[in-house]
């Protein structure tokens, strides 16, 4: 997508931090509406999601699809953005969930939609999520620790798991949210914002990670493939925020 934006200003990554912030805050809300457990319980949504699902994969697509939704309700729609006059500070564009259709979006020249199935344009307005790598094992990540969730028996279930998983999702889906907005200057800092986030979850994910290790949850050679996937993703992702801001920088 391309959006207007602010002439006389170009917002970096703090500035992007303090409104995504605020557009979390009202998902959150919106999330706990409509995600209620409709059985009354209070069923984690990544259970409710994976019986709805076909597969895990298909599971975390819809997480990640869903929290981009969520997050989008509190963006205008591109055409609303353009026609303000002024810049409104409570709203920003963005729509996370339109794929990156180049040929529609960005109106490049036919042919050049193999760009879209390199790893040579991942990171590019002209690239896909799917070939950006780090998005690919969080996904993987996730999947696996879905599969490891639904196998602990009932009575070894607590709300630390949950939050476990809640957090491993997360990784994916703020990756998903900040490659939404492109790679152009004008937006790089949300960019950023966003990935920074997955930053944090993955953080998160490791950490709880640590908390459940003594809880008889893992076997030895599960919990250190799990750990050591988790702190290199870690890495990485702190690695792909500085590539960011150095292009951000850079101009």
């Amino acid at each position: 997508m391309q959006y207007s934006h602010s002439d006389d200003e170009l917002w970096d990554e703090h500035q992007w931090d303090a409104h995504i912030s605020e557009v979390e805050k009202k998902s959150d809300q919106l999330r706990k509406f409509i995600t209620t457990d409709p059985r009354g319980g209070s069923t984690p949504r990544w259970i409710t999601l994976l019986e709805e699902s076909i597969s895990e994969d298909d599971a975390f697509e819809a997480y990640v699809e869903e929290e981009l939704l969520l997050d989008e309700a509190y963006f205008p729609d591109e055409e609303d953005w353009e026609d303000e006059d002024e810049f409104d500070e409570d709203e920003f564009p963005f729509n996370a969930l339109e794929e990156y259709d180049e040929e529609a979006e960005m109106g490049y020249d036919e042919g050049e939609e193999w760009k879209a199935l390199s790893e040579d344009f991942a990171y590019s307005n002209y690239g896909s999520l799917d070939n950006l790598r780090i998005y690919s094992r969080s996904k993987n990540l996730a999947i696996d620790i879905l599969r490891w969730a639904l196998l602990i028996d009932g009575k070894h279930q607590i709300a630390e798991i949950d939050d476990f998983v809640e957090e491993t999702l997360k990784i994916g889906a703020k990756l998903a949210g900040g490659y939404s907005f492109g790679f152009d200057h004008e937006y790089m800092g949300a960019n950023i914002a966003y990935t920074k986030r997955s930053l944090y979850y993955a953080n998160c994910g490791l950490n709880r990670l640590g908390q459940l290790k003594g809880k008889d949850l893992f076997k030895k050679s599960q919990y250190l493939a799990f750990h050591e996937r988790f702190h290199e993703l870690r890495n990485d992702i702190g690695v792909y925020v500085q590539e960011l801001r150095d292009r951000f920088h850079h101009g």
